[in-house]
């Protein structure tokens, strides 16, 4: 006969249910206090800590003198004759006005002035994107401090005529090799194989003779229309649209914005538009920029589209003003390079970009929509005839009016100088640049790791080389 069953009374069976419940919060404790407490490691890479999304880039400001900078600015100051390239009384700079801005006024310049804001914003506490450490080894990048398209357009302005492409007597070529030398003999340097340097290079001829030697750092480009054409003499003329990636690259190098030359107008100042599409710039262009001259003849003699040539001087800058405020749409095809100032002026001035540019590389993509307040348009489109001027009557007023209040929205993205408005600060081009420079670092950084990780004598693939 089986044993009685065991009679549980409640009490106890409740008691039993209370004991087994509090051994599993003592576990489930027990194990919380072994993640928060557990002993703490140095990260296998300090530098991962750039992923943190709350964390300013670290920023070293590589040692240059101050000849090759702000002491450029002094030397432009002073010079005692006008730019050769252009009629005397078309510079603004020379002879120099008393009350002189900080970076020239002269268009052929002040549109590649990147490099003095960027340097200006170090020194200051402007930005808050960025951090300025004083050891290299606690930085992310290194920046470069060397005014490049100051150091070459005084040498094209003011030099040899036609020797900028030699070295024998040429003072750019001199300086260009200074910094290579000072920059490269930094640990710095020998850390990343430079691949963390930062270099800004907004005039297409910057830095010319010594671009090999640079290729490895960060490049700031208002375009790869300058590397196009140094590569093209090293293809196969069967590949002329390769881009070497041991020169530029998306992956690592950023797009940058030109400074706009005009003036900026607000939505609020916004008039009636009478011209459907207006240009001005030179007709006969190079290479791609030939689709110019092509477009001119094709628009030419519309009765509401305004084709003018003209030289960004004094008079110039007038009748774009007023040129760009009276149109709908400003046209901006292809010149030597795939995108040019012209852009930025068209934004300045509500004026809707029609971009007819195949191979356009644009500033900040992926944190702003160009489609959202630009029209683009492929060359074999607006090479048929009646195509574009068709399209653009077809856009809607709304469109239209949509078009341009995001222009209004934009416009303090492209904008260098913040000191004209305090509410351009946090969304100026400056902060912009060094965001999206941030973005770039978990590439960067890993192509730095795997390059370490190699041996003598292996050979590398040039794709991999765009890291």
């Amino acid at each position: 006969m089986p044993p009685p069953a065991t009679k549980i009374w409640p009490a106890a069976a409740a008691m039993k249910r209370l004991a087994v419940l509090a051994g599993s919060i003592l576990l489930l404790l027990l194990s919380l206090s072994l993640f928060l407490f557990r002993p703490t490691y140095p990260p296998i890479l300090s530098s991962l800590q750039a992923l943190e999304p709350d964390r300013r880039l670290r920023v070293y400001v590589a040692d240059l003198p101050r000849a090759l900078n702000y002491g450029l600015l002094d030397r432009y100051w002073s010079l005692p004759a006008a730019d050769s390239r252009i009629p005397a009384s078309s510079d603004p700079d020379h002879p120099a006005p008393h009350n002189h801005p900080p970076y020239p006024e002269s268009p052929l310049i002040k549109q590649y002035s990147a490099e003095y804001w960027l340097l200006a914003s170090l020194h200051t506490a402007a930005t808050a994107a960025v951090r300025v450490v004083a050891d290299w080894r606690e930085a992310d990048v290194v920046f470069v401090p060397f005014f490049a398209t100051l150091s070459a357009e005084m040498e094209l302005g003011w030099g040899t005529k036609g020797a900028f492409r030699k070295k024998d007597g040429n003072e750019d070529y001199r300086r260009q090799q200074e910094v290579v030398d000072r920059v490269t003999a930094h640990p710095a340097w020998r850390r990343s194989g430079g691949r963390d340097h930062i270099v800004v290079l907004t005039d297409p001829v910057a830095m010319w003779h010594v671009r090999t030697e640079i290729a490895p750092a960060i490049l700031l480009v208002v375009d790869f229309g300058g590397w196009f054409k140094l590569d093209s003499k090293i293809t196969s003329r069967n590949s002329s649209h390769t881009i070497h990636h041991t020169q530029v690259s998306l992956l690592k190098d950023v797009i940058v914005p030109y400074t706009h030359l005009l003036p900026t107008l607000l939505l609020s100042e916004n008039k009636d538009r009478p011209t459907l599409l207006y240009f001005k710039g030179a007709k006969h262009r190079h290479r791609g920029g030939l689709v110019r001259e092509k477009l001119w003849d094709l628009l030419g003699n519309e009765p509401d589209i305004v084709m003018e040539e003209g030289f960004p001087n004094a008079t110039g800058r007038d009748q774009s003003i007023k040129g760009m405020r009276a149109s709908e749409f400003c046209l901006h095809p292809a010149g030597d390079t795939p995108t040019s100032c012209r852009l930025f002026d068209a934004i300045a001035s509500l004026c809707i970009p029609v971009i007819v540019s195949d191979e356009v590389e644009l500033p900040f993509e992926g944190m702003i929509d160009y489609t959202e307040f630009s029209v683009f348009v492929s060359v074999s489109n607006a090479m048929k005839p009646k195509w574009l001027t068709n399209y653009l009557r077809n856009i809607s007023k709304q469109q239209k009016d949509e078009f341009r209040r995001n222009l209004a929205c934009v416009q303090p993205t492209f904008e260098y100088d913040t000191s004209y408005s305090s509410s351009r600060g946090p969304d100026g081009a400056v902060n912009y640049i060094w965001k999206k420079i941030h973005q770039k670092l978990p590439m960067i950084q890993e192509a730095i790791i795997r390059e370490k990780r190699k041996p003598d004598g292996t050979s590398i693939p040039l794709r991999c080389h765009c890291t």
